[in-house]
């Protein structure tokens, strides 16, 4: 199998990484920084990628590294309110479905938000095990009652507006 150029690899996964960072995030300015800060990460360690996992796998590794990381930091530093005159605006291009799941999302565990983001991407659930050093079955297990969660929080949502 003939390796993939950075061009390709940005192409094919910079839109499923960006949906992660966005679970993660819950922000699209964020998720996008954070995406990009993945592909410079990609850009950066491409020679030395071992093709141990998936290519996918080691992106997606790189991309939820970033998101911890950028969280951890957030959680040490106060975040910056928006003036009260200015109206907190979502982005455009996210319809209100998909929106309210990202926020359903952005309220679970670290861990959960992994996996259901990687589950939402189609990650094969022995990759999100690779990933996330949980046992394929506990995973099988965690997605089964992250769905859950989350159909229960988005009823909850839709029944208060």
């Amino acid at each position: 199998m003939q390796a993939m150029s950075f061009e390709e690899i940005y192409d094919t996964y910079y839109s499923k990484i960006f949906r992660v960072c966005m679970g993660y995030m819950n922000d699209h300015d964020r998720a996008r920084d954070v995406a990009q800060e993945t592909f410079i990460t990609v850009w950066q360690k491409l020679a030395t990628f071992r093709n141990e996992s998936a290519i996918g796998t080691w992106i997606f590794r790189i991309a939820s590294n970033h998101c911890l990381r950028q969280l951890e930091k957030e959680n040490r530093m106060p975040l910056g309110e928006m003036p009260p005159e200015l109206e907190d605006k979502p982005p455009p291009d996210i319809e209100g479905q998909v929106q309210l799941l990202y926020k359903c999302i952005a309220e679970l565990p670290e861990i959960d938000r992994i996996i259901i983001s990687l589950e939402l991407e189609d990650v094969k659930q022995a990759e999100i095990a690779n990933i996330t050093g949980l046992s394929e079955s506990n995973i099988r297990v965690k997605v089964y009652r992250i769905k859950e969660k989350l159909s229960q929080k988005f009823k909850q949502y839709e029944q208060q507006y």
